[in-house]
C-alpha cells in the first residue's frame, strides 16, 4: 500500500529530526572542546590567541639569537665538536624529535633547558586537567650552513641565511601532531582530541613568554610553534 502524502511528510520530518539531534550533539561537543568545558574542571583550555599573542618578528627574535647563540655552524662535524657551546638534544619523557631532514639535533644549553622546562609544563598541565600524557613532537632545531644551501636549492625561499635556527636558539614544535604516552600495561590512553593539546601547550607557551624566556612565532603554513630562546 502506497504511503500517503501525510505519512511522508512525517516520515520525512522524523529523519530530519535524528539528523539535526546527531548535528547538534556534534556541534555541542566540538563547543565544549574549543571552550575547554572539562567536567569537575574550572580551568578554561582555549582561551589562547594563537596569531595575536605568538607574533614575535623574526628581527626580534634574530637579534636576541645572534647575542647569546652561537656563530652559524657549517656542518654535523662542526656541531658535534663544539661541546662546551651546544648540547644535543634526544627523545626523552617530554619530547621525540622528528625525522630531521634540513636541520641536526644541538642547541646552546638555555635553548636546551627550556624545551626541556617547556615539555615538562606541557605534561604537568595536562596532567591538571585530567588530560592523559602527550609527548611533543619537536620538527627542526639547529640548521647549518650545509642545510641552508640545500633548502635554497631546493627552492625553499623561507631558508634565509639569516635565521635564528643557525644560532642554536630555536626550535619549532609541531601543534598539530603528537605522541601518545601508553599507560603501564603498554596500552594507549584514551586518545585526547589535538585541539586540546595545541591548547594546553599554548598556555604554557603564552606563561613562557610573559616571563621573557622566550620569543614565540605562531607558523600556520608549517603547523608549528617557531621558539627562540632569550637566554
Amino acid at each position: 500500500m502506497e504511503w500517503s502524502k501525510k505519512n511522508k511528510l512525517i516520515a520525512f520530518g522524523a529523519v530530519f529530526a535524528l539528523i539535526l539531534f546527531f548535528w547538534i550533539h556534534s556541534e555541542v561537543r566540538h563547543y565544549r572542546w574549543v571552550h575547554g568545558v572539562i567536567e569537575n574542571h574550572p580551568v578554561r583550555i582555549y582561551d589562547v590567541n594563537y596569531l595575536k599573542e605568538f607574533n614575535d618578528l623574526n628581527q626580534a627574535q634574530l637579534d636576541i639569537a645572534q647575542v647569546v647563540g652561537v656563530p652559524p655552524v657549517a656542518n654535523r662535524d662542526e656541531a658535534g665538536r663544539m661541546k662546551k657551546k651546544l648540547v644535543e638534544i634526544e627523545d626523552n619523557d617530554v619530547y621525540v624529535i622528528d625525522n630531521l631532514t634540513h636541520s641536526i639535533p644541538f642547541l646552546t644549553p638555555a635553548a636546551a633547558e627550556l624545551l626541556q622546562r617547556i615539555g615538562r609544563n606541557f605534561q604537568d598541565s595536562l596532567s591538571s586537567k585530567g588530560l592523559n600524557p602527550n609527548k611533543m613532537i619537536v620538527t627542526s632545531v639547529l640548521r647549518t650552513q650545509d642545510d641552508v644551501a640545500r633548502l635554497r636549492k631546493s627552492g625553499n625561499i623561507n631558508a634565509a641565511e639569516k635565521s635564528t635556527h643557525c644560532h642554536a636558539t630555536t626550535f619549532d614544535i609541531a601543534y598539530a601532531r603528537f605522541e601518545a604516552v601508553p599507560d603501564l600495561k603498554g596500552r594507549p590512553y584514551e586518545p585526547v582530541p589535538p585541539e586540546q593539546l595545541k591548547a594546553v601547550l599554548g598556555q604554557v607557551l603564552r606563561d613562557l613568554r610573559k616571563e621573557g624566556l622566550c620569543y614565540v612565532k605562531y607558523e600556520k603554513k608549517q603547523a608549528c610553534f617557531h621558539i627562540t630562546s632569550r637566554k
